[in-house]
């Protein structure tokens, strides 16, 4: 699925383009009225290898274009163009199915009840294990064909359902198999840290050590994964018992991320104390914790798939940005708590539960995603970022959250070059 290097490399117009959305120009944190987005009309995007040439209206530049002999592709009727999406927060790779999970979630259990019976995380555990590295290579790129025809041009994918050096090993090593082999950039994470695993004798701070000693060494040697992430949550790891460990990674060069305040609060604070790049969850996060993450550098994400898939309450979004935190979305796709995958969907009914603008929903999809992952060559349509975009049949970008997911993009734009139509079954 990756150009190769001589691939899309001369000069292509697209367009026009009833409404681009190049969400350019917008702050990093805080509330944003719809007022605020930008909204370029007519337009057309000038690409030139893997990124944006030049973004103007479509008359001008077809005129050029024609002169200059550069290949142009002349849209019919409406659309409304945005940044590709970036879904920041996914388990992506695992094999097996939760479906017990949930019907028993269902029947008034809950997530930590059916964990402390050996199920949640451990269940999955079990059976990513028994799959191959190649087998979960291809999952992945399963998974990876339909996130692409959703509008997912860059996808952050954990390890975490390993829970053994060697196991993790065989998932990170997975991902990297199938990251030249899908649309999308792959960025992955280890989440080594995810629980305690149920086969392991000795002390949550043990097996920390453990990975530190057997681990995180070799995913740096073998460039497995640039960030490091930890489930700080009652029955996963306490702050003070991930703390070590964390500060282990950093010295190593991992940018942390944290699964945060998701049932307790705790995380957040921790996320803030070792500058993670974000905490993720926080549907726990009350006032103090709301404040204290504004005030920092620290990413908020929300993870509306989990609250779907728990039927819990919805990270305090609205509050988040009232108080000028950068709120990112993401899917947290997963097998077990969230396995509905949807990152569109979940967004747009994230917004109507916290009445989140349209412009907050779509910043943070894409150039909030983008600082969650530290990325800053795309989220942005602008000259010199990847030309990552997304194409919707309609004539105003209103029209595309309305819909909760029904409305699905019209073509995919990744690095320049179109995906197929078929990418979600090829």
């Amino acid at each position: 699925m990756k150009s190769s290097p001589t691939e899309a490399t001369l000069p292509h117009l697209i367009g026009p383009i009833t409404q681009l959305l190049p969400m350019s120009g917008l702050p990093a944190k805080g509330a944003l009225p719809d007022s605020a987005l930008p909204v370029l009309e007519n337009t057309g995007i000038l690409m030139e290898g893997e990124r944006i040439r030049e973004i103007g209206p479509f008359d001008k530049l077809e005129r050029d274009a024609r002169r200059s002999g550069t290949a142009v592709t002349h849209l019919s009727g409406e659309h409304v163009g945005l940044p590709g999406f970036i879904d920041a927060h996914t388990h992506s790779c695992f094999a097996g199915s939760r479906a017990r999970d949930y019907a028993l979630r269902n029947s008034g259990r809950t997530y930590l009840e059916i964990a402390e019976s050996g199920g949640g995380i451990w269940d999955s555990v079990t059976q990513t294990r028994k799959a191959s590295r190649e087998e979960l290579g291809s999952l992945l790129e399963m998974r990876c064909r339909q996130f692409a025809a959703d509008g997912i041009t860059t996808l952050e994918v954990k390890s975490g359902y390993g829970l053994s050096i060697a196991e993790e090993l065989k998932m990170l090593r997975a991902i990297a198999d199938a990251a030249p082999r899908v649309a999308q950039d792959l960025v992955p994470t280890c989440l080594a840290a995810h629980s305690m695993p149920r086969d392991m004798e000795g002390s949550p701070e043990a097996y920390l050590e453990e990975l530190q000693a057997g681990l995180l060494p070799v995913v740096l040697k073998e460039g497995l994964a640039r960030r490091v992430d930890a489930f700080v949550e009652k029955g996963a790891f306490s702050p003070s018992q991930i703390l070590p460990y964390l500060e282990f990674a950093q010295k190593l060069g991992f940018e942390i991320t944290l699964h945060a305040d998701q049932f307790t609060t705790g995380g957040s604070e921790l996320a803030i104390r070792v500058g993670a790049r974000s905490a993720d969850h926080l549907e726990a996060s009350g006032p103090a914790e709301i404040a204290a993450l504004a005030k920092s550098r620290v990413v908020a994400t929300a993870l509306p798939g989990a609250t779907l898939g728990l039927g819990c309450g919805y990270t305090p979004a609205r509050a988040l940005l009232d108080a000028g935190a950068c709120l990112a979305i993401a899917s947290d796709y997963n097998p077990g708590s969230a396995p509905m995958g949807d990152l569109l969907t979940q967004a747009a009914i994230l917004g109507a539960a916290e009445k989140v603008t349209h412009a907050e929903v779509f910043a943070g999809i894409t150039f909030r995603a983008a600082i969650a992952l530290g990325l800053d060559d795309r989220g942005i349509l602008a000259p010199g970022m990847l030309a990552d975009f997304v194409l919707f049949d309609t004539d105003h970008y209103n029209e595309i959250l309305y819909h909760q997911g029904r409305l699905r993009p019209s073509s995919v734009w990744k690095k320049g070059r179109r995906l197929p139509d078929n990418t979600a079954t090829q």
